[in-house]
């Protein structure tokens, strides 16, 4: 059973895909874990993929950002093939990705491992600009910038991840599992930050297995269970499928 939607939302989402990705198979050794996946994601969403450990979530992202690549079918980003690419190409097109546990530079300072991400030429001349916008989004990183990264709490790294990625000034920011160990109240935290980045334009997709708060600000969602996505809809239409009940929202 699957469930489309064309309903958009108030920041503004482009009937056309930024992202298609269309009957891909990725494997590892002899092992495939993605089979035929398709999906894609407009201009101006947030799009969710959701599913059980070992579904294959994060597999898709290292596959769309050329971490892996799919043995059969295509990815592209701006109609642009991305699917050969290596990951510092398809960065250089504007896809960037914060993978899961917020991964930061431990022994150097916020700031610096901010600058890290503006390594790119296009992401260069506008340094400042962005950097002052990551310290609107997250001020505690303004408060910390010359502590060093291995000291922060887990949602201080989680905020510096996500606004490191964000200093490459990417079109599309991919974020696999971004409330991954954080206390409650950082998780609210968190995902009203995703939804104030996507109200600047930044296209967002997210793995996440908090799906009550995943789908409560996803325009669409897809439900990826052993590799194959199931279901698709938006995210008022999965909160309500029984399937998803079942398995994802009850207590």
């Amino acid at each position: 059973m699957k469930h489309r939607s064309n309903s958009g939302s108030s920041r503004g989402v482009m009937s056309e895909a930024l992202l298609t990705i269309d009957r891909i198979d990725v494997r590892y050794r002899d092992v495939q874990v993605l089979h035929e996946v398709s999906l894609e994601v407009r201009g101006g969403e947030i799009v969710t993929v959701i599913g059980p450990n070992g579904a294959g979530k994060s597999t898709l992202l290292n596959s769309i950002v050329g971490f892996r690549h799919p043995a059969t079918g295509s990815i592209a980003f701006n109609r642009v093939p991305i699917d050969k690419l290596p990951p510092e190409k398809v960065v250089q097109l504007g896809l960037t990705i914060v993978p899961e546990g917020a991964r930061v530079f431990s022994d150097m300072s916020v700031l610096d491992n901010l600058k890290m991400g503006s390594y790119i030429k296009s992401a260069r001349a506008s340094r400042q600009e962005t950097l002052d916008l990551v310290f609107r989004f997250f001020p505690r990183l303004h408060e910390r910038m010359s502590q060093k990264g291995g000291t922060l709490s887990g949602g201080e790294r989680q905020m510096l991840a996500i606004g490191r990625a964000l200093m490459s000034r990417p079109a599309l920011l991919l974020l696999d599992e971004p409330s991954l160990g954080l206390a409650p109240l950082v998780v609210t935290a968190v995902f009203d930050t995703i939804k104030q980045i996507a109200g600047t334009g930044v296209t967002v997709m997210l793995v996440e297995q908090n799906v009550h708060f995943s789908l409560e600000i996803t325009d669409r969602a897809y439900v990826l269970e052993n590799g194959r996505v199931v279901m698709e809809g938006s995210g008022r239409e999965l909160m309500e499928n029984d399937h998803v009940k079942r398995s994802y929202l009850a207590l």
